[in-house]
């Protein structure tokens, strides 16, 4: 029964180069506006923050449906990168990594988000006043502290990723070989006549991977925590 495929081997493997690419490649933004939102009052904040949560409330046909009209061939963005650069994203793996860091980007920011709320920004302005220029302070005091946060949200936003299936497969299509990973090969069983016995392995996997990705999450968020009290006793 648990004896895999090539073609499911193949969508194993693509999900989880799919899932890393994705955060990696969000991850410096995921950063920026998580300081923008969390440290910076400026206007507009209300609304990049609805922006950037949108993706959680909305179908993720819808937010497929709009990369496909804007990183599409004919998309303004996309046709452009397309003419100047030889870039595509429509059917190409390339479009699954963006849809999987779309959906994914929210859980990233917001966990990122909460851990630089914990730190004492008069922590920050000691170390200013000791001469640390701010970029030192950042990276001395502010990067330890929140470093389980930007690990907690990389590993939710990874999860996500994993499990990412409508903006996958209405931007960037069901190719095998392609943009096929773990969940749209799971749906393509479903929908094949005898692969009940196909769609139950892709299931066991996908909750284990999971699984896996959201106990880690959740043992760094305690991690995190623990951290936090022991840092500033009550």
């Amino acid at each position: 029964m648990f004896q895999l495929t090539p073609a499911e081997i193949e969508a194993i493997g693509l999900s989880l180069r799919v899932a890393t690419v994705s955060v990696f490649c969000s991850l410096p933004f995921g950063l920026l506006v998580a300081w923008l939102l969390a440290r910076k009052s400026f206007i507009g904040k209300s609304l990049l923050n609805a922006l950037v949560h949108i993706p959680l409330v909305v179908p993720p046909v819808v937010v497929g449906y709009l990369m496909l009209i804007l990183l599409g061939r004919q998309g303004f963005v996309g046709k452009w990168l397309h003419d100047s650069f030889g870039i595509t994203f429509v059917f190409d793996w390339k479009g699954a990594v963006v849809a999987a860091a779309v959906v994914s980007f929210p859980l990233m920011v917001r966990a990122i988000q909460l851990s630089l709320e914990t730190v004492d920004p008069r922590l920050e302005e000691a170390a200013g006043t000791l001469g640390a220029t701010p970029v030192q302070v950042f990276w001395t005091i502010t990067m330890p502290i929140v470093l389980p946060g930007i690990i907690t949200g990389m590993t939710l936003a990874f999860a996500r990723a994993l499990g990412e299936f409508g903006a996958t497969i209405t931007f960037a299509s069901n190719i095998p070989g392609e943009t096929r990973t773990l969940p749209l090969a799971l749906y393509t069983a479903t929908q094949t006549p005898g692969g009940d016995s196909v769609a139950m392995r892709l299931v066991v996997i996908s909750v284990l991977l999971a699984g896996v990705a959201l106990l880690i999450s959740e043992l760094l968020a305690r991690r995190a925590h623990m951290r936090i009290r022991r840092g500033y006793p009550q």
